[in-house]
């Protein structure tokens, strides 16, 4: 009976380690099966080259100049004469998404490009909504989209931003008024926003940093414009509504800043920094920090957080801690961060992600939307948000960015 037992006891354990490989096995198959491989959708823009003249780079370095060039051909092809910047040039991505032209507008600006800039901020001024949330997306003759997607709110950030960034305030002043007091409108009596659809085009039940961030750099914008023209009522009442949201944003979101708010904060012992509990780190803490805020340490440390976990195997980054987990970077955050290290004189790490988008370029040398496990370039290429964020961290390698503050 001892030595039998004695048998059962040695072969338990290596029985319990092939039972959990398999259980690992097949959960990963699962996952494979759910997330599968993305493949590249298309690549480049029929009938266009990608020449740009050099007086049109914004001078981030040689290392990076073809890769800016390209960035900035392709921005070329993807806006129309009407001003209407796609997304993408086919399918679903054929379409204005207020956040992407606005990135459009800024990058072209901070590189002197001013009357390509003011035709994208011209469309956007046409497609304005008078009352209410911004679409999350219009056609190239600025129609609705009717395919189920709820505005969202942070377009009225974003639109806000790229127009104090190419100085257009006075020349867009009812756009201006317009989306900030839609901000002011949408805050509650916690100094918060309610759910809206961000970047990751989906429904939301909470609201998130997806749309909190962008809108404290709107508003932030907004009093600066709003000062500028000597416009003191509204500057006032933007201001308010900064200062209400800021303090709800700290007070709600920090200092770990994820996605949604933590569910719980864990305090350790006196003099260690408190353990957020759920919420998930999201890329978009970015825009908490320069170019977009003022720098402050815990945002910094917050954003330096994010990207050590939401950096991926393959070297890219994704969007979130709760995105799906299957191993793919997405481009336009991988440039977030990289935008975010230039303007904060992380330099290291801005060329180390400048480095890694360029590696993972199409054939035809466009920036595509994701690079998949295989480390092959995937989605649509090239993607306008993407090129954007490119060229503004070029940029910001080599001179400051104005910040609104």
């Amino acid at each position: 009976m001892r030595e039998s037992t004695g048998g059962r006891g040695r072969w338990y354990p290596v029985v319990v380690i092939v039972v959990l490989l398999a259980f690992l096995a097949a959960g990963t198959a699962n996952n494979l099966v759910r997330n599968p491989q993305p493949r590249l959708v298309a690549d480049g823009v029929p009938g266009h080259s990608a020449q740009h003249t050099e007086s049109s780079l914004s001078g981030g370095g040689e290392q990076y100049d073809d890769l800016i060039s390209h960035a900035l051909a392709d921005l070329d092809a993807l806006t129309l004469p009407s001003g209407a910047t796609l997304a993408g040039w086919d399918g679903p991505w054929r379409y204005v998404w207020p956040r992407d032209a606005s990135f459009v507008a800024a990058a072209r600006c901070s590189i002197g490009q001013y009357d390509e800039a003011l035709k994208v901020l011209s469309f956007l001024d046409r497609v304005r909504p008078a009352t209410g949330r911004w679409e999350a997306r219009y056609t190239e003759t600025g129609a609705l989209v009717d395919d189920g997607r709820q505005p969202q709110l942070d377009g009225s950030g974003w639109v806000l931003w790229a127009t104090w960034f190419c100085r257009a305030g006075s020349r867009y002043w009812e756009l201006v008024r317009e989306s900030a007091d839609q901000i002011v409108a949408e805050l509650g009596p916690d100094g918060l926003p309610g759910p809206s659809s961000d970047y990751w085009e989906r429904p939301e039940t909470q609201v998130t940093l997806g749309t909190v961030a962008p809108l404290l750099t709107g508003l932030r914008s907004a009093v600066l414009m709003a000062t500028e023209q000597n416009r003191q009522a509204e500057a006032a009442r933007w201001r308010s509504a900064l200062d209400k949201l800021t303090e709800a944003t700290d007070r709600v979101f920090g200092p770990d800043y994820p996605r949604t708010p933590a569910r719980a904060t864990s305090f350790v012992e006196p003099g260690v920094d408190p353990i957020q509990l759920g919420g998930g780190a999201d890329a978009i803490v970015t825009i908490l920090g320069p170019p977009f805020a003022p720098a402050r340490a815990v945002v910094s440390t917050a954003i330096d957080r994010a990207l050590a976990v939401l950096t991926q195997p393959n070297g890219g980054v994704t969007p979130g801690e709760n995105w799906r987990a299957d191993g793919v970077s997405w481009t336009p955050q991988t440039a977030l961060f990289a935008l975010s290290a230039a303007a904060r004189g992380d330099h290291a790490t801005a060329d180390n992600l400048l480095t890694w988008l360029d590696r993972h370029r199409t054939s035809t040398g466009a920036l595509p939307e994701k690079v998949n496990r295989d480390l092959e370039p995937a989605g649509e290429a090239p993607l306008s948000w993407t090129a954007a964020l490119v060229v503004l961290a070029g940029t910001a390698l080599q001179n400051a960015l104005p910040t609104p503050g």
